[in-house]
């Protein structure tokens, strides 16, 4: 494994600083649980009224805008340990804000780790993020921008997490190469619905990195996956009776590049995070499902990508930049004008986006983040300004981020 990587793994960094490659599954605390909450607010403001749909989707039930105002955002409870000798385990509790003034409690995660497998093996068992792409694993305290890429809001409803098995084999070379499968029940966005009785979902993918000199360290990979839906509602600001059934197939490839003067992130460091994403689905969907309306066949294709870049110019500032766009080609027969049929018939436009933000992070514990967007994604193709203010405050130990 390259110096990097094995430099950078020990690292105990809570907000996600590029200087943290591999999470250590070994806790340093035996088997002592790491308990730590994390404290994560906003303000946010947007100027358009309209309902936060994407012409040419049908968005899934996490996808919508925080809420106006103040709210708490997502706070997260986490817990960390050896079992023992054989097994590590993970939870993550989740507290959100369902927009109307509501705490909202789930398990975002719950799961364990193999830690003596042989031949470079381990499997994951639970609830978990799972490993396709680059950002899909990454916890959102962690992440770049106050919010989650274009694509993946449209995609996955912001994060794909779900419940089955991961299997994964690090391969014995200098190079880093990973290749890994999971099998997942199929209830989360994308997929979802009735009749969740098997696996109703699988991934596949692969992931090779290195180093560039002392300075630079990048990571690409490639992944699918494969989901059926039965009956899955859609659930927009206004349109929450729209029905999917039918398969979703998505192709992607993701590629990260992060630069610090001799390894060291303290004082200047650069990341440049690439993902481009296709999904193709076909079935049927009906508007207003429980009533008297008949299904309309469906085959559509929806393709998204986004590219950033963010640069610590200073200890403890950081700047960003970040751009989002989307396009489809759908068919859609008899779409009901005024719905989100109609809506995901709309594929003229090319849903965009733009973001810059500035943060500032007191140490690795905390962080302040001014973030402003301008927003084309809706089918008016009207443009939305919004500003969002960030706090993300971690109290107690938590466990390093991937690379």
């Amino acid at each position: 494994m390259s110096h990097l990587f094995r430099r950078s793994a020990a690292a105990l960094l809570i907000l996600g600083a590029p200087g943290a490659v591999l999470a250590q599954t070994q806790s340093g605390n035996s088997f002592n649980p790491k308990i730590s909450l994390i404290l994560n607010g906003q303000y946010a403001h947007y100027s358009s009224k309209a309902p936060a749909d994407v012409a040419g989707a049908l968005l899934g039930g996490e996808s919508d805008y925080a809420p106006e105002g103040f709210s708490i955002g997502e706070t997260e409870l986490a817990i960390e340990s050896n079992i023992d000798d054989q097994f590590h385990g993970w939870t993550a509790i989740s507290i959100g804000n369902d927009g109307h003034g509501n705490a909202d409690v789930s398990v975002e995660e719950a799961y364990i780790n193999t830690l003596a497998l042989p031949d470079g093996l381990a499997v994951k068992l639970g609830r978990f993020f799972s490993d396709i792409g680059y950002q899909n694993h990454v916890h959102a305290h962690a992440w770049d921008f106050a919010d989650a890429p274009l694509v993946y809001r449209t995609f996955f409803g912001g994060q794909l997490g779900d419940d089955g098995v991961q299997l994964r084999w690090l391969a014995p070379t200098d190079l880093f190469l990973e290749i890994g499968a999971e099998g997942l029940r199929g209830d989360a966005f994308p997929a979802g619905g009735d009749s969740r009785s098997g696996v109703e979902a699988w991934t596949a993918f692969a992931h090779v990195g290195g180093d560039i000199g002392f300075s630079g360290s990048w990571r690409l990979g490639a992944w699918h996956y494969d989901g059926k839906s039965d009956d899955r509602r859609s659930s927009g600001d206004e349109d929450v009776d729209t029905s999917f059934t039918g398969k979703s197939h998505i192709n992607g490839l993701d590629f990260v590049y992060k630069w610090a003067p001799n390894g060291n992130p303290e004082v200047h460091n650069f990341v440049l995070q690439a993902e481009a994403m296709r999904r193709s689905e076909n079935g049927s969907v009906i508007y207003d499902p429980d009533g008297a309306a008949d299904a309309s066949a469906y085959d559509g294709t929806q393709f998204g990508w986004y590219v950033q870049g963010v640069y610590q110019f200073i200890q403890r500032w950081r700047v960003g930049l970040r751009y989002d766009r989307m396009n489809a080609s759908n068919s859609v027969a008899n779409p009901v004008g005024g719905t989100s049929l109609a809506t995901l018939a709309d594929d003229g436009d090319h849903p965009q986006r733009v973001s810059a933000m500035l943060d500032f992070s007191n140490s690795e514990f905390s962080r302040i983040r001014l973030q402003y967007n301008r927003d084309e994604s809706r089918p008016d193709n009207k443009a939305d300004n919004q500003i969002l203010v960030q706090y993300i405050f971690a109290m107690g130990s938590h466990p390093a981020h991937q690379f």
